[in-house]
């Protein structure tokens, strides 16, 4: 464990765009800490000229950062305070900083995070999809193949889907969207967050996409694309119709595919219809 006299690691979120987000709070830390650990020092070190913070800043990126957590955690164990920030956003999510908090844990290291600016929920509060539920995928593969087969496996998902995406690939993700989805799916996708050009486009796949094919201007910027859960498209009548087809259907093709070719005919989705069938054999 940690002695009393160690150090803290605070994770500081910093500004998606507009300076103004960057809390009293985190200037406060970043101001008082022995050093920093940014994701690029030359971007971090503008932004904390802007708020005049005078501090040492050291690169931590996924290409060094298992090589550099040993480090920064005996700073720490020294008793140095030490602020985690990435380019934007809050750390961690979609940037590095996994390896280094994991390790501090382990070490027994305090570890405090600061709330702040985040593309995720500030998107997903403007967006109007179901916010109860929604699951966060990052960026999606850049090769065609491997990106049409991750949202393939994403077609049953129920819940809102959250992606990031970058400039020179959105209109890829929207085609492929509404190639694996269909173009009738609710589509929201956010640009420029928080900055002077920032906008929300929202309808359906097909929609979406005409809008962004049509204006360059929307192709340009960081994107947030959030795409509404599968719909719920059976009721239990459909169901119990399903799970008979399903059943008889077994009796000459395994249990995945006579669900699959169910599913298909009745509108219901597999694997809903996969694990009605295994319930069934337990009861």
């Amino acid at each position: 464990m940690a002695q009393d006299t160690a150090g803290t690691l605070y994770i500081v979120p910093t500004p998606i765009g507009n300076l103004g987000d960057l809390s009293p709070r985190a200037q406060q830390v970043l101001s008082s800490v022995a050093a920093i650990a940014a994701e690029d020092t030359r971007h971090s070190r503008q932004l904390l000229q802007q708020f005049a913070i005078q501090n040492d800043v050291f690169t931590l990126h996924e290409h060094n950062e298992r090589e550099r957590a040993s480090r920064v955690i005996e700073r720490l164990s020294s008793g140095d305070d030490i602020a985690l920030i990435s380019d934007a956003g809050t750390p961690l999510i979609s940037d590095p900083g996994y390896v280094l908090v994991q390790q501090c844990r382990a070490a027994g290291v305090r570890v405090v995070a600061l709330p702040g600016p985040c593309a995720i929920t500030t998107a997903l509060s403007a967006a109007g999809l179901p916010t109860d539920r929604f699951t966060f995928e990052g960026f999606l593969p850049a090769k065609p193949q491997q990106r049409r087969k991750t949202l393939t496996s994403l077609l049953d998902e129920p819940r809102t889907m959250v992606f990031y995406e970058s400039p020179h690939r959105i209109l890829h993700t929207l085609n492929d969207l509404q190639a694996v989805m269909g173009s009738e799916r609710a589509l929201v996708i956010g640009r420029e967050l928080t900055k002077q050009f920032e906008t929300y486009l929202s309808g359906t796949v097909a929609e979406v996409l005409q809008q962004v094919e049509a204006d360059s201007n929307q192709q340009r910027g960081e994107f947030v694309v959030m795409l509404a859960g599968a719909p719920v498209q059976a009721s239990g009548g459909d169901e119990q119709a399903a799970l008979r087809t399903v059943l008889l259907l077994r009796n000459h093709l395994p249990l995945k595919k006579a669900a699959a070719c169910a599913a298909e005919i009745h509108g219901v989705r597999k694997n809903q219809l996969y694990q009605l069938a295994l319930d069934a054999d337990n009861t």
